[in-house]
């Protein structure tokens, strides 16, 4: 059920995309383009981050975070349900889920769960500034550095950088350097956009120096098609970066949507079509089989997204925004087709193998005694961390 809310706030918020290009949608109302943004970060990949650390903290007080952020999505889109509604459940789930990531963080010290407690804070400050109003530019930001530092501590979670310490030093000057530009854009627009950009193209700098990704990308199967996801998001995070640190504080025009593009869709939804294979089996609980056939949506959204922002959005040509953006669309649905297609074939599969061996033959018979976890971390996330 949570799972469908997340779902309903991406469904909304394309639809919404669509309406804003002036393309033709299935829904047609107006509070979906109104609210597009704050849709598709807090309520869908929000209401995912959530999911896989309520996994992680195997407490029930911790699911009331993915909890609140769906039904937030949904008071978001439901006809007749005052906004009113969804501002105020969309800071209390983010106030969960920072409680969830302050949780983790006690429990196991680290960069990757300090990263993730600083995007957690930096969720909560955007859904409050939406909450109070504040006009959709200068949310930006906190909506970006959310995201950014939620995965850049996936990444150091899951693909265990390499050189630990010099990585975790520079990685947490980085993720320091990114929360204070964040901050910094709202109180001097000017300074902190340009400290924003510097920040993120430092991660980045940090994330392709110590991500396996760049020796992955020369194998096969799914740790290729998850490097060449990784390594695709960090160049359009790049894209940003520079953009920030070389225009200042873009609130509006060509080369705003550029940024917002880049960042929303070429940086996280890449990221979010990387980690899946990973990811969703630990909140699902069943298998996802990798099929080369997940890399046609990727390659779908690269190709477009590159139209959309180079013709649309910095040479001003309406086609190419059309139909850039539709692509964008197709892209993420036909992913979601896929996945869901992916588990539906490792549910049948798991159904048709014999049990698993007992405890006397050296693995744990269902039931059993579950290996140790990591602290951050669902040991069954962890299975593809090398990809």
């Amino acid at each position: 059920m949570l799972l469908a809310g997340g779902g309903l706030a991406l469904l909304a918020g394309l639809d919404g995309g669509l309406l804003l290009i002036g393309v033709p949608a299935p829904v047609s109302a107006d509070r979906l383009a109104q609210v597009h943004g704050v849709l598709l970060v807090l309520g869908f990949v929000g209401t995912l981050v959530a999911l896989e650390r309520a996994v992680a903290l195997r407490r029930t007080p911790g699911w009331l975070a993915p909890g609140l952020l769906a039904a937030a999505a949904v008071a978001l889109v439901a006809p007749g349900v005052p906004l009113d509604v969804a501002r105020v459940l969309l800071p209390s789930g983010a106030t969960a889920l920072l409680g969830v990531a302050v949780a983790l963080r006690r429990r196991g010290p680290g960069l990757a769960l300090s990263l993730e407690v600083l995007g957690a804070t930096l969720g909560l400050g955007a859904a409050l500034l939406w909450s109070a109003g504040v006009p959709v530019p200068t949310t930006v930001p906190w909506l970006a550095g959310f995201l950014v530092l939620a995965i850049a501590g996936e990444r150091f979670e899951l693909a265990r950088l390499g050189a630990p310490a010099g990585a975790d030093r520079a990685g947490a000057v980085a993720g320091t350097a990114v929360t204070a530009g964040v901050v910094a854009t709202t109180l001097w627009p000017g300074a902190g956009h340009v400290l924003l950009g510097a920040a993120l193209l430092g991660l980045v700098a940090v994330l392709v120096r110590h991500d396996v990704a760049r020796r992955t990308i020369r194998s096969t199967g799914l740790p290729r098609y998850v490097a060449g996801c990784l390594l695709a998001g960090y160049a359009w995070l790049t894209v940003a970066g520079a953009a920030w640190l070389g225009g200042g504080a873009l609130l509006e025009g060509p080369a705003y949507d550029a940024v917002v593009h880049a960042v929303f869709l070429g940086f996280t939804l890449t990221m979010v079509m990387a980690h899946a294979p990973v990811i969703l089996p630990a909140v699902l609980r069943t298998p996802l089989p990798y099929h080369p056939v997940l890399a046609a949506p990727v390659v779908v959204l690269q190709a477009s997204l590159a139209l959309r922002v180079l013709g649309g959005d910095l040479h001003g040509l309406t086609w190419a925004l059309r139909v850039g953006g539709a692509a964008n669309v197709v892209a993420v649905l036909l992913f979601v087709l896929l996945a869901v297609g992916s588990v539906v074939r490792g549910r049948r599969d798991r159904r048709g193998r014999p049990p698993r061996p007992s405890a006397a033959s050296g693995t744990p018979a269902r039931g059993g005694p579950a290996r140790p976890a990591a602290a951050g971390r669902p040991a069954s996330t962890r299975a593809g961390a090398n990809a």
